[in-house]
């Protein structure tokens, strides 16, 4: 049976450069690097991911936990996580919380429990004993989009109060002032950021909010779909509609077409985040987005850093936060 040693005999290199180029390719030079693979490839030599995680005490595995993998924004996210993670000799395991607190803690538990190197987590647990679980956590995790306040971790995450401000003021410019918000849930830290920066704008610009147009709507196109429907059936419906993320708000305009509500003519809309293909929907959305690469990307490199020397896992946590862009589309009028 072909060994590592066989392979760094062929490359002639030593033993620990072979295991260097394995684990962390973009460490070895070029010129090395690829007599190595070509070693590989002449004796045929496979890595064994058992022995391999005997001999470091941890895979060369990284978790990501998300709920709502479906949505196309954690999709993004995951994909540059993959990528960064392949380039530096991981491999991920992706799993979807569905939302649920009880089954992401049982997902964490279980990536821990398979000596996984590292975990991204969009986190949906909360609360102070869920922040001691994550903070008393064994394996580097790096919390992305949803944060977990006392939970001691690094966040990468969006501006969110920023996103609902920037829309909210642009509607509050075109003379709306019934302005309905279809929010996330109430324990989400994203969601309660973007209803304060909803709340603070137009208080800030003396409107008075209609509590009832203020709706959750799960972050999930069903939820949202159901609060577009009870906000459009009113006989005091609202003149435009802010989705807190971009499945309440494709769902918004999904109900005002099959109402035969023309929008923005008859109800203005604007959402957080980007879809795939968002320039063939008609009307075009108006809306602020989140670099989901840019978040991807440093979460990566944050937990890489994390998982690659003692120094650097024992540095304080910290919080990097982006600044979304305004796109302003077809699907808000002036009244």
């Amino acid at each position: 049976m072909t060994t590592i040693r066989d392979v760094a005999r062929l490359a002639g290199v030593s033993i620990s450069t072979v295991s260097l180029a394995l684990n962390s390719p973009k460490r070895v030079g070029a010129e090395t690097l690829d007599r190595i693979q070509q070693a590989i490839k002449s004796t045929g030599y496979r890595i064994d991911p058992v022995a391999q995680t005997l001999a470091r005490g941890r895979s060369s595995l990284l978790g990501f936990v998300a709920a709502n993998l479906g949505n196309m924004f954690f999709g993004d996210i995951r994909r540059e996580i993959e990528h960064q993670a392949l380039d530096n000799g991981y491999f991920v395991l992706i799993a979807d919380s569905a939302g649920r607190a009880d089954l992401e803690r049982a997902l964490l538990e279980r990536l821990e429990a398979q000596k996984i190197a590292g975990i991204a987590l969009a986190a949906n647990g909360h609360g102070e004993e869920y922040a001691t679980f994550l903070r008393d956590f064994k394996t580097p995790i790096v919390m992305f989009d949803q944060k977990v306040e006392g939970a001691g971790r690094d966040f990468i995450g969006s501006d969110n109060p920023l996103t609902t401000t920037i829309l909210t003021e642009h509607l509050l410019q075109l003379g709306h002032r019934r302005i309905a918000l279809i929010s996330g849930p109430s324990s989400l830290h994203t969601a309660n950021e973007r209803l304060t920066g909803f709340l603070n704008t137009m208080a800030g610009a003396g409107v008075e909010v209609d509590p009832s147009l203020v709706v959750e709507g799960g972050f999930t196109r069903s939820g949202g779909h159901a609060q577009a429907m009870r906000l459009l059936t009113r006989r005091d419906r609202p003149t435009a509609i802010i989705g807190a993320n971009n499945m309440t708000g494709l769902a918004a305009l999904q109900v005002m077409q099959e109402m035969g509500f023309r929008c923005p003519d008859d109800v203005s809309l604007a959402m957080v985040d980007d879809v795939p293909w968002s320039n063939v929907i008609t009307p075009r959305i108006t809306m602020v987005v989140q670099d989901a690469h840019k978040l991807g990307q440093l979460a990566a490199q944050r937990l890489l850093a994390r998982i690659a020397s003692p120094e650097a896992a024992a540095e304080p946590p910290q919080d990097i936060i982006l600044t979304p862009r305004f796109v302003r589309g077809e699907s808000t009028r002036r009244l």
